[in-house]
């Protein structure tokens, strides 16, 4: 896969699978714009791994709908077109109805839904407008197993990534005749700071054991769906979501 020329927008690009994601779009000649929201360190840690050069930082709070906007078309204006936007920024909150709040509860929805579903929506939005007028793009989400099995203890997580995927399937057939094509990469557990607790704690030989491989997914392994998705050829595949789960979830 070659993406040399092209300009990618990966949101939450600052670690994890977000910074994988970046890594790979660079060793393939795209130039990078890396969306981080407050930690500036691991921005700029994630900027001098990249190769080649004319990258760019970006901040936005995927809450602020008017700062998804002004990082889109800063994107735009010192790099001079936005081809690929992946939306992989997110939170995960525990919040079980048994254990939490009236009020803890109301607040983990919003800030779970303001952040990985409306702050995806907007960020399409304003890209999609710009690939418009471009004549051409790609969206890549990334989504998550929790959509399709529950997320118990975050139900929130699990409804934002269902949201994402109906979202992206919906987009799919509205921008095929502006060609833009929309995909989305569901992961389960992945090698990450947000899983990083799960993982060392006593579930984590449980949680490997989900899959017959016997481990959880490498930040890598989903950078190469997202890439696939994005890649000339994937055309055809807009609207699709592809699971990254090891077969520790099969869905039919």
């Amino acid at each position: 896969m070659d993406f040399t020329g092209k300009v990618v927008l990966v949101t939450g690009g600052s670690r994890g699978i977000g910074r994988a994601i970046a890594q790979q779009f660079a060793k393939r000649g795209a130039r990078v714009a890396v969306h981080y929201h407050s930690n500036r360190a691991a921005v700029e840690a994630t900027m001098a791994s990249l190769p080649g050069g004319s990258h760019l930082i970006v901040q936005a709070d995927m809450k602020d709908a008017a700062g998804i906007e002004a990082m889109v078309n800063q994107v735009t204006a010192e790099m001079g077109q936005l081809d690929i936007l992946v939306n992989n920024a997110g939170i995960y909150e525990e919040h079980p109805a048994a254990e939490t709040s009236y009020a803890d509860w109301q607040a983990s929805w919003q800030r779970v839904i303001e952040t990985n579903l409306i702050g995806a929506a907007n960020a399409s939005y304003c890209a999609a407008r710009v690939m418009m007028k471009q004549g051409y793009g790609r969206i890549v989400n990334v989504s998550s197993r929790g959509a399709f099995r529950g997320e118990p203890l975050g139900p929130a997580y699990g409804a934002s990534k269902a949201g994402m995927n109906a979202m992206g399937q919906s987009l799919a057939k509205y921008l095929a005749p502006f060609n833009i094509f929309v995909g989305t990469v569901a992961p389960g557990f992945v090698e990450t700071d947000m899983a990083a607790g799960h993982l060392a704690g006593p579930e984590g030989d449980g949680i490997r054991s989900q899959s017959p491989l016997g481990r959880v997914a490498k930040p890598e392994e989903v950078a190469y769906a997202v890439l696939f998705l994005a890649s000339a050829g994937a055309e055809f595949m807009t609207g699709a979501i592809i699971d990254v789960n090891g077969a520790s979830y099969l869905r039919t």
